[in-house]
C-alpha cells in the first residue's frame, strides 16, 4: 500500500461529535470520519467548489478528492439511516494554508 500524501485541512473541527439524541448512549453505534473526509465535504458540499478547486486546496489529485468525498458521503448516510454516532477525527492532515497558496499572496 502507498504512503498517503499530506492533505491541507483549512478548517479544525476541534472536538466534534454528533448523535441521535432519540438514542440511548449505551446502545450507539458509531462511524469515523477523517479531517480529510470533513474538508472534502466542506468544501464541495457547503463551499461549492468543484473537485479540482477542491484538490488544489487539500494538495492532492482530483480522483483522491472524488474517492474521499465518495467515503464521507457513504459514512454520513449510514450514520444518518441507521443513527448512529458521528466522530470526526484523525487522519493524514496538515493545518493552514498550502505552501503554494501562501507564496501567491
Amino acid at each position: 500500500m502507498r504512503p498517503q500524501k499530506t492533505r491541507w485541512v483549512r478548517c479544525a473541527p476541534g472536538e466534534r461529535c454528533f448523535r441521535p439524541q432519540c438514542q440511548n448512549p449505551e446502545d450507539l453505534q458509531g462511524v469515523v470520519l477523517g479531517l480529510d473526509e470533513f474538508e472534502a465535504v466542506r468544501l464541495l458540499d457547503l463551499e461549492r467548489c468543484t473537485q479540482e478547486e477542491a484538490a488544489a486546496q487539500m494538495g492532492v489529485h482530483r480522483s483522491t478528492v472524488s474517492r474521499i468525498l465518495e467515503s464521507a458521503r457513504r459514512k454520513i448516510a449510514d450514520a444518518l439511516v441507521n443513527m448512529k454516532a458521528i466522530k470526526i477525527e484523525g487522519g493524514c492532515c496538515a493545518f493552514g494554508e498550502r505552501m503554494e497558496d501562501a507564496r501567491k499572496k
